[in-house]
């Protein structure tokens, strides 16, 4: 016979204080006579007509098993929890699924995120990470003031970062309005140069075909980089990361003849440099414009439009940083930051 919902198990209450009886009531909702009169009884012991608490399904794992797969995921982060569960047998040798291991993780308090891409940072780059990283962590605002940040990046024409979503049905996974086309290669992309400091930024430079010394110094140091810096009276230092077009001696060369100021700079070190943070931004105008660009030369142009409309305020935001950076460099040992 069919169970009672709990609508109907109100109105059955209702029928029986008005004077039906139980069979009677039953008879209305097709159900046996003792369903009403267990339902009564219980309304009598607990003052309602919901069903009382179950146990549910044993389960297949003891505490010392739950304790046992939260110290496997703790030693290995990136195990996934269908390999536990075919390593890990339940109570009686009975075998268990992934998801029991994803729910013991849960009430454990691990739940799968998605991890932080970073540089693979070997000891010699934590240690030196951690040494510039406390020579310069009490530099005022002032100091950092007066340097000019610079880097390299790249844009793509067709930009995803795999977080697409799409709303189907059962069946419709291969239809077109559910399939996501994109290009291998991203269509094409764009590389830029560009340099930041605190009263100021270069011109966003964009490089054509690849960046390498010669080019870096005929291209960039020359044209750009030594009058902005002439400008302001070379009272500005300047600074580059540690790719090799970066430190061949073409450009070591002509920063030295040019009595331009480097700052010495931690291999594998994007984190400490903020305009790092400015390309992200610059990225997102890009793709946020009410008409997103369709060829090389339309991103080109909004990369430089973009560049020019982004607040010095934004920058001088991002430079006012750079302590932090310090220090959370130094608190993680030369590891990796949330910068």
């Amino acid at each position: 016979m069919p169970r009672l919902r709990q609508n109907d198990r109100e109105r059955a209450v209702g029928m029986v204080q008005a004077g039906m009886t139980h069979q009677a009531v039953a008879d209305h909702f097709n159900v046996s006579r003792i369903t009403i009169s267990r339902l009564m009884i219980r309304l009598r012991q607990t003052g309602r007509t919901n069903d009382r608490p179950r146990n549910g399904r044993p389960r297949v794992t003891s505490q010392r098993q739950d304790r046992h797969l939260r110290l496997i995921h703790l030693r290995n982060r990136m195990i996934t929890a269908e390999d536990t569960a075919r390593r890990t047998p339940g109570l009686a040798n009975v075998r268990i699924s992934g998801q029991t291991v994803r729910r013991r993780l849960r009430e454990s308090g691990l739940r799968a995120r998605r991890p932080v891409v970073g540089p693979i940072l070997k000891q010699r780059h934590r240690t030196a990470r951690l040494a510039w990283a406390r020579a310069r962590r009490r530099w005022r605002l002032h100091t950092w003031q007066h340097i000019l940040f610079s880097d390299e990046s790249r844009f793509s024409l067709r930009f995803s970062d795999g977080r697409y979503r799409v709303y189907r049905r059962r069946g419709e996974r291969f239809t077109d309005q559910c399939v996501y086309e994109s290009d291998r290669f991203g269509g094409g992309s764009v590389m830029v140069w560009a340099g930041i400091c605190h009263d100021g930024r270069t011109q966003l430079k964009i490089v054509q075909g690849t960046l390498n010394a010669v080019k870096y110094r005929d291209d960039i140091l020359d044209p750009i980089v030594l009058p902005f810096l002439q400008q302001r009276n070379f009272d500005h230092v300047f600074q580059h990361d540690n790719a090799r077009c970066h430190v061949a001696r073409v450009c070591q060369d002509f920063l030295n003849q040019n009595h331009i100021r480097v700052l010495p700079w931690p291999a594998l070190s994007p984190d400490l440099s903020p305009i790092e943070h400015l390309w992200d931004e610059l990225g997102r105008r890009v793709r946020h414009r009410q008409n997103p660009p369709e060829t090389l030369q339309e991103l080109r142009d909004a990369l430089v439009h973009e560049w020019n409309n982004i607040p010095q305020a934004f920058i001088q935001r991002l430079i006012g940083s750079m302590r932090r950076r310090c220090e959370a460099v130094v608190a993680a040992r030369g590891g990796h930051t949330r910068y």
